[in-house]
């Protein structure tokens, strides 16, 4: 029997992969986590074959999540499932230990491939971000300034770029607010802007 575990913050997503998921396999058992918490929680508990993780989760570090279930469960295989830019995310996710990256917006075919091939410990990369990737590397595009943001940069940059204030990504994120300040500014630093409109327009640039 296959044992999954579906992170995600909304119950409605929630409850259509679980109903996929049993119209894919006969014999499973679906765990559900509305945060972190719950997952690494639930983690401690059972063993899973496959988890399925959303990004953009309140209150969970959802990048910090992927590299904690990689060293503490190096066996659980983690598919990605998000509405989040695939160009710019999956990327950093695969490296981080996840299996695969599928969008929200994919049909149930292609989800159902994707769940698929990462239970049989292959990667799933969709025929959209296999065309990105080819064209970067013939391009040798490896120049997007966001690649040099650290984990936390990069997820207070996202943040900011959907239109949450440093007070929000302090709540969020469970930081001080001088803390969220000071990785602004090095993210900043980095990228080379001085504001929030200069920000969206650089993020604009590289599609995210």
């Amino acid at each position: 029997m296959k044992r999954f575990l579906l992170v995600d913050d909304h119950s409605v997503v929630r409850s259509g992969v679980k109903i996929l998921l049993s119209g894919i396999f006969n014999s499973s058992e679906t765990d559900e986590a509305g945060d972190g918490e719950t997952a690494i929680n639930l983690l401690k508990q059972y063993s899973y074959d496959l988890i399925i993780l959303d990004i953009q989760i309140p209150k969970t570090d959802s990048l910090g999540l992927m590299e904690y279930i990689r060293i503490k469960y190096p066996d659980t295989k983690v598919l990605i499932f998000s509405m989040s830019a695939e160009n710019i995310y999956a990327k950093r996710f695969l490296k981080a230990g996840a299996k695969g990256f599928v969008s929200k917006d994919a049909s149930i075919d292609e989800i159902s491939k994707a769940i698929n091939q990462v239970l049989e410990d292959k990667i799933y990369i969709s025929p959209a971000l296999i065309e990105t990737l080819t064209d970067d590397l013939f391009a040798k595009q490896n120049d997007n300034p966001f690649d040099k943001l650290s984990r936390r940069e990069f997820e207070i940059a996202s943040l900011l770029l959907s239109g949450q204030t440093i007070s929000n990504i302090s709540d969020s994120l469970n930081i001080q607010l001088s803390t969220v300040g000071t990785h602004k500014a090095r993210l900043f630093e980095k990228l080379n802007v001085t504001n929030l409109l200069e920000l969206k327009e650089l993020a604009n640039t590289y599609n995210l």
